[in-house]
């Protein structure tokens, strides 16, 4: 498949929370091998869209393409086995060791055997915890178990990897081996859907990018694509932001 080509098509997407409506017709594409970053204030509708992607919600209005063709993750659990996510809370047992907490979600996508203790063994090694995996989580510290959140996300080598911002409260360090870590896994093939509220990691980390403002795409592609759409040629991320959502404080 030519690296232009679509992985995932996000077609007319929408979700309502009873009368409001959170998404209200998104559409973007996804290509292969690429990092995607979704961008948008608090209550823009990143996440919302990320749970209807991932079949944890299903959408009221829409569609979603993978390779072409019909994917209904939240109706078909072989379509939802195609993706990887990491969620924006933490999502390990902290009374089991890191290995444990590997062996335990690979077991739940299929894998055994020989194949997932070597999916174990990448995964440790993502994380940065090899010479740390008989160690119960609990004693880890917030950036290790976000570099281990990511590792159980992508231990089964999904089709598409979401992340939900997945660099909230971590040091420098594990942020910097985060953005190695997924550097590396978009080199090796993998996709990547990525929301942040960070600017600057969008910046640095993602080939194209959608912003998102009250459940609608306001532009998509590239940073400096994105610049030129806004007036302002040359801007930064962050400048091209404030343009697209305005200033007024998100505190709702």
């Amino acid at each position: 498949m030519p690296a232009t080509e679509a992985l995932l098509e996000v077609r007319d997407l929408a979700f309502s929370y009873g009368d409001r409506e959170a998404v209200c017709g998104v559409s973007f594409e996804i290509r292969r091998g690429e990092i995607f970053g979704l961008l948008g204030p608090n209550g823009a509708g990143k996440t919302t869209t990320i749970a209807c992607i991932a079949g944890l919600r299903r959408p009221s209005r829409g569609s979603l393409l993978l390779h072409g063709t019909p994917f209904e993750p939240a109706l078909r659990g072989a379509h939802r086995g195609r993706l990887g996510l990491v969620p924006q809370e933490v999502a390990l047992y902290e009374e089991l060791t890191a290995r444990e907490n590997l062996e335990f979600f690979g077991s739940l996508t299929g894998l055994g055997g020989q194949a997932l203790g070597e999916a174990v063994d990448r995964g440790l090694a993502l994380a940065g915890l090899a010479d740390r995996a008989r160690d119960r989580v609990a004693a880890y510290s917030g950036g290790m178990k976000r570099r281990l959140n990511l590792a159980a996300g992508d231990l089964h080598g999904p089709d598409l990897l979401l992340l939900d911002e997945p660099t909230v409260g971590v040091d420098p360090q594990s942020r910097s081996h985060l953005f190695e870590s997924l550097r590396a896994l978009a080199g090796g093939g993998r996709t990547l859907l990525y929301t942040t509220h960070y600017m600057e990691e969008a910046q640095r980390l993602c080939d194209r990018l959608a912003i998102l403002d009250h459940g609608k795409v306001l532009g998509v592609g590239t940073a400096a694509e994105l610049a030129r759409a806004a007036g302002l040629p040359g801007a930064d991320l962050e400048a091209v932001f404030l343009k697209m959502t305005g200033r007024r404080l998100r505190d709702e």
